[in-house]
């Protein structure tokens, strides 16, 4: 990495900078070896300690365990998305991202030592017993999940079908509760689509897995035959409460109503491995207008979408500000050891902005009317609350991610089906962007995941 940095510098400073040629590689040399000598001379402390613990520790450590715990911390002090997987947990992620799996259903992340509830995935265990977005779980079982790590919680959540499972919930202003839930074979249907008022087509994506992409082209050409194509005014598409998912779905699913022009680009640590990617012809709605709904539970995969048609001016936002996760993750196998998830890049839309910890700015602002139970607590914090994330100047925090369970009550929905039967014709249908080249989404064996 050094030595490609020295590169990049040399080309940059001209040719006055081959006169120091010899002086700097001998500099240079000198430097390298005693950043070498300082990451040994660390890696010598940690072992160390690590015999130190394993020697005098009260009680015989797991030593596996303990390599375990020392790789995930660093890791974890890198960013908020960068993790270790060990075999157990890269198996299921691999069996989530394909879209089926066995569990509960519902999206978590941990925070303050507690796990949190993203999301509960729709027609799912999690959804039919009520849980909601920012419920906090507590104890599984009869076991405290303060101690765990993420991947210990998730594992105590998932086992065989039609077993069950006693969670202990904490809501904002009621006293903590328990439910049990039954545990299912998952099948994440990414994509849910419905007729509005006979003219509009809804189409729902909940995540982007391996089958998003099919799933919404299948929805559309449903929804376009029962509609009938001179009659349909445009396509709604809801991304909000969407967690993200694969890259390439959300590469895919933009080009879906694009012709020509980017879609995203990637930039990472070293310039070489900058990528962009562009639509190709065949915009499958056949330029009809589109309105794309986002709030605060709306992130990186969704973000990208929105991004992108939002930048060709091919769809109008609605809602509130979304999450703001603008970095990429990219699993890397390590062997039969599992895998390393790990921040590689930062994304970029077309217009060469960079969302992270600012989210994306809806072209129209449309507010809930939020119970008065959840006042003031519906609100996610955003990539700008969660610690240790990728700093990105002036940065904006979560917004509201409260969707009604009835459509009727959903001002965001009403106000996009309104404006899609309004007198603003042609506002959101003009692609715009340079000629389309091909772009792949996978280098070797790595799998690019923002989730």
């Amino acid at each position: 990495m050094r030595k490609l940095s020295l590169l990049l510098l040399g080309a940059a400073a001209g040719a006055g900078a081959a006169t120091l040629a010899s002086q700097t590689q001998m500099m240079l040399s000198t430097s390298a070896v005693a950043a070498s000598a300082e990451t040994y001379r660390q890696l010598s402390l940690f072992g160390d300690v690590f015999e130190k613990v394993r020697a005098d520790y009260v009680e015989k450590p797991d030593e596996g365990k303990l390599i375990e715990a020392a790789v995930n911390g660093m890791l974890a002090s890198l960013d908020p998305h960068s993790s270790y997987m060990d075999r157990k947990s890269f198996r299921d992620m691999q069996v989530q991202t394909s879209g089926q799996f066995g569990g509960l259903g519902i999206e978590v992340t941990m925070e303050d030592g507690l796990i949190k509830v993203v999301t509960p995935i729709d027609e799912t265990p999690a959804a039919r017993a009520g849980l909601l977005a920012n419920d906090v779980i507590t104890q599984i079982d009869d076991d405290q999940v303060q101690g765990l790590t993420l991947n210990q919680a998730v594992d105590k959540m998932r086992g065989p079908v039609n077993t069950s499972v006693r969670l202990k919930i904490q809501r904002a202003g009621k006293e903590p509760f328990e439910v049990t839930l039954v545990r299912d074979t998952i099948r994440v249907r990414p994509v849910r689509s419905r007729v509005e008022g006979g003219d509009i087509a809804y189409l729902r994506i909940g995540q982007f897995n391996e089958q998003t992409y099919e799933s919404l082209r299948a929805q559309i050409e449903k929804l376009t035959a029962e509609i009938g194509p001179d009659k349909i005014k445009g396509y709604i598409i809801d991304l909000r409460n969407n967690p993200g998912g694969l890259l390439d779905q959300a590469i895919m699913v933009s080009d879906a109503f694009l012709d020509r022009g980017e879609i995203v680009s990637t930039r990472g640590r070293n310039s070489e491995e900058n990528q962009r990617f562009n639509a190709k012809p065949g915009d499958l709605t056949k330029g009809k207008p589109v309105v794309v709904l986002v709030n605060g539970g709306s992130a990186s995969a969704s973000e990208i979408v929105a991004g992108a048609l939002q930048d060709h001016k091919r769809a109008t936002v609605l809602g509130t500000r979304s999450f703001g996760k603008g970095s990429v993750q990219t699993v890397i196998p390590l062997g039969g050891n599992g895998a390393v998830r790990l921040t590689t890049a930062r994304y970029y839309t077309p217009s060469g902005r960079s969302i992270q910890a600012k989210g994306i700015e809806p072209d129209q602002e449309v507010l809930q009317d939020i119970p008065d139970e959840l006042k003031g607590k519906d609100e996610t914090k955003g990539e700008a609350g969660l610690k240790g994330h990728l700093k990105n100047g002036e940065e904006k925090g979560g917004s509201s991610a409260y969707v009604p369970s009835d459509p009727t009550k959903d001002k965001q929905l009403i106000a996009a089906v309104e404006f899609l039967r309004g007198a603003r014709k042609g506002a959101a249908n003009a692609n715009a962007g340079p000629a389309p080249t091909d772009a792949g989404t996978q280098k070797g064996d790595k799998l690019a995941v923002p989730n």
